[in-house]
């Protein structure tokens, strides 16, 4: 299967220029970023699967080290995800505002194309970023309802008993 695609360019006296998100390293690390993204979420669906399967319901944790990795899985996920996108929406502002007191010119009116292309990828990212912030919370508020606290034992404050 062959596509092709014409990628947006722009000609600088007799030189032509085409636009590439490989020209951006914040988008190379973008696509990186949700690159691992994709293959975290496909090991916990596959989990997920696997704790459906044997019977014992894909919410429940069967141990608290599980429960643990998930949520720091989760939580680096979010992380990754919303740094990538940061540093992608600053360095693209930077080519379509430019930098005046640089003498930095903005790009986009050269590039008009790839910089609504590459807009339309970094909202996409931020969606995706925040709900990989409420798939994090939801982990968060699953690991401490099961495992947070004092859950089975008693503690002492002030000669009452807490639970």
């Amino acid at each position: 299967v062959s596509t092709t695609t014409s990628l947006p360019h722009a000609h600088f006296f007799s030189l032509e220029r085409r636009a590439k998100y490989t020209d951006m390293k914040a988008l190379v690390l973008l696509v990186a970023a949700n690159g691992a993204a994709v293959g975290y979420s496909l090991l916990q669906a596959a989990r997920c699967a696997v704790a459906m399967a044997r019977g014992g319901g894909a919410l429940v944790m069967s141990s608290r080290a599980l429960a643990w990795s998930v949520f720091s899985g989760d939580q680096l996920l979010a992380y990754a995800m919303l740094a990538a996108t940061a540093a992608a929406l600053q360095s693209s502002l930077l080519g379509k505002l430019g930098q005046p007191e640089l003498q930095w010119m903005g790009i986009c009116g050269l590039y008009g194309a790839f910089c609504r292309q590459v807009g339309a990828g970094i909202a996409c990212a931020v969606v995706a970023g925040l709900a990989a912030v409420l798939l994090a919370s939801f982990s968060a508020f699953n690991l401490f309802r099961l495992y947070g606290g004092n859950k089975g034992s008693s503690s002492t404050r002030n000669g009452s008993t807490w639970y």
